[in-house]
């Protein structure tokens, strides 16, 4: 394992963007500077412990200080509000989304729900995230202020002083090779969105019309009972999708076995996804009266049309999203 470029990486990833560049060349010639001509492993041990904890040295480098913790427990303070943040975030819309469409009556127009879920979904993860950020806050203040040890060296995300030999347990992860929290964040997002359209798909997908100051829902493109025929499988691929954005995660880049992973994923959805397209029942022929006359063909020229349309892009989707992810975990 190269250990100074695990080192320089764990310096430069707490630094903004647009610097980590520059400043990366520059720790690199300060290293090979101090290293003799015929360096060993024990020479860059040596060389990387006269530098310190890289958080510390990030610190040096940041146009402004990172006390609102203290140095001590600052790294520790931020990695777990990161990991936490996105994770409490997801919770929150997928429990808001369920509670809207479990009560939901057919009393009021869908269109209306969905305006009143986003308005609200926007104000709970304001909220959450408030709540997150005051509680780790004053958890980790108080930590700090009753820590009375000599040693105040910043602590490792282990909660042990700093050493060289922590970088031989990191990774080295390239940055197109990194799953990042917001990426992992909208695959969740993503499931809730779907599962949601499947579940109430008779309510949410199909022609809407506007009467008077509202947009009214008249005609579901789909035939609900058909879906649900297929509602096992579908909580099994929901769960399978839950489980990959969590393994995600936890590993935090791609590998071989979240590739293979992803690709089985989306072999099952696509064969899932074909076979309910596929039903003969599943589109409903009103719609399908409706929105052919709309575009002057045939009804079944129309669904021929959507049907083959949808398969073409899902199956395209799906193949990319394969190739993607073998893709990243080769690159070294």
């Amino acid at each position: 394992m190269n250990l100074i470029e695990v080192y320089i990486q764990e310096v430069t990833r707490r630094l903004p963007e647009k610097s980590r560049e520059d400043i990366a060349l520059e720790l690199r010639s300060t290293i090979e500077d101090m290293l003799p001509d015929d360096y060993n492993e024990r020479d860059i041990n040596e060389v990387l412990e006269k530098l310190g904890n890289p958080a510390t040295l990030a610190s040096g480098y940041r146009d402004q200080p990172m006390h609102l913790i203290g140095p001590r427990y600052f790294d520790v303070y931020v990695s777990l509000l990161k990991m936490i943040l996105p994770i409490a975030a997801t919770i929150s819309l997928i429990s808001i989304i369920a509670e809207y469409f479990i009560g939901y009556r057919g009393e009021e127009a869908v269109i209306n729900v969905v305006l009143d879920i986003t308005g609200f979904a926007i104000w709970k993860v304001i909220e959450v995230g408030i709540q997150t950020f005051f509680w780790l806050t004053l958890i980790f203040a108080i930590i700090e202020r009753t820590d009375k040890g000599k040693d105040q060296h910043p602590l490792s995300t282990s909660l042990k002083k700093w050493t060289p030999d922590d970088l031989k347990s990191i990774p080295y992860i390239p940055k197109k090779k990194v799953i990042t929290k917001l990426e992992i964040f909208g695959y969740l997002m993503w499931t809730a969105i779907w599962a949601t359209l499947y579940f109430y798909a008779n309510h949410l997908v199909g022609v809407y019309e506007s009467r008077g100051d509202q947009l009214e829902f008249v005609i579901p493109a789909l035939n609900q009972d058909v879906l649900l025929r297929y509602w096992p499988i579908v909580l099994v691929i929901i769960a399978l999708e839950i489980a990959l954005s969590l393994y995600k995660l936890i590993i935090g880049q791609w590998t071989k076995k979240m590739a293979i992973f992803t690709t089985a994923l989306e072999l099952i959805s696509t064969v899932v996804f074909i076979v309910m397209l596929s039903n003969p029942d599943l589109m409903n022929p009103e719609f399908i009266t409706y929105v052919s006359g709309l575009f002057n063909t045939t009804a079944m020229q129309f669904e021929t049309w959507i049907v083959g349309g949808l398969i073409i892009i899902f199956i395209l989707s799906a193949a990319f999203n394969a190739y993607d992810g073998f893709r990243k975990a080769r690159i070294r």
